[in-house]
């Protein structure tokens, strides 16, 4: 069996870079809120359909490593979203301590009112070490672990957060894929 994940991250993209372990106690609440902000309309995202797509995208075409141009690629691309460094546990759904400086960042600027009534998904990649089975499970354990503590922790209105695990399926970088940049979670701000 391939190694899985050596202390893993996911990363919550358009507007800023992903962020380093060292530069994630440097985010402010407004970056978070410039990012997110200024959807004028809903977006049509089902978790269940992303989820969906990548199944397919396995089952179409198998063996070690995603080909490009998955259509979760398509749906993702256009919408309003951050990217922020979160550390894992190896092989493991349990965020690491230093990543709550982050998670609390992200939290204050759910509650500001730009983005109080808004509803956001958040969506689980995996680098391509491991099955890609494996990865599409691990991805949807991180969201939902993130989503949960957003919830519990930071009294984030479940009702305004989804999580989805995507796995290997949309590579940041797909010419490394084994790459940390690959390991992420999109907050996407789907509308209304």
């Amino acid at each position: 069996m391939k190694n899985r994940f050596f202390a893993s991250s996911l990363a919550l993209a358009v507007l800023l870079p992903v962020a380093t372990a060292d530069a994630q106690n440097m985010l402010s609440t407004e970056q978070i809120v410039e990012s997110l902000r200024g959807v004028e309309r809903q977006a049509t995202l089902h978790p269940d359909e992303l989820r969906n797509l990548a199944l397919d995208n396995i089952k179409r075409n198998p063996g070690e490593n995603a080909p490009k141009g998955v259509p979760v690629v398509n749906l993702l691309e256009n919408l309003r979203q951050f990217n922020v460094e979160i550390n894992f546990d190896f092989d493991s759904d349990r965020i690491k301590p230093e990543s709550f400086v982050a998670m609390g960042a992200i939290a204050d600027a759910l509650h500001t009112p730009y983005l109080l009534h808004q509803k956001f998904l958040i969506v689980g990649h995996t680098d391509a070490r491991g099955s890609r089975e494996y990865n599409l499970d691990l991805s949807q354990r991180r969201a939902d672990a993130v989503r949960e503590a957003l919830v519990t922790t930071f009294r984030v209105p479940p009702e305004s957060v989804q999580a989805v695990g995507v796995g290997e399926e949309d590579l940041r970088d797909p010419a490394n894929p084994d790459a940390a940049v690959n390991r992420r979670v999109q907050l996407i701000n789907t509308g209304f």
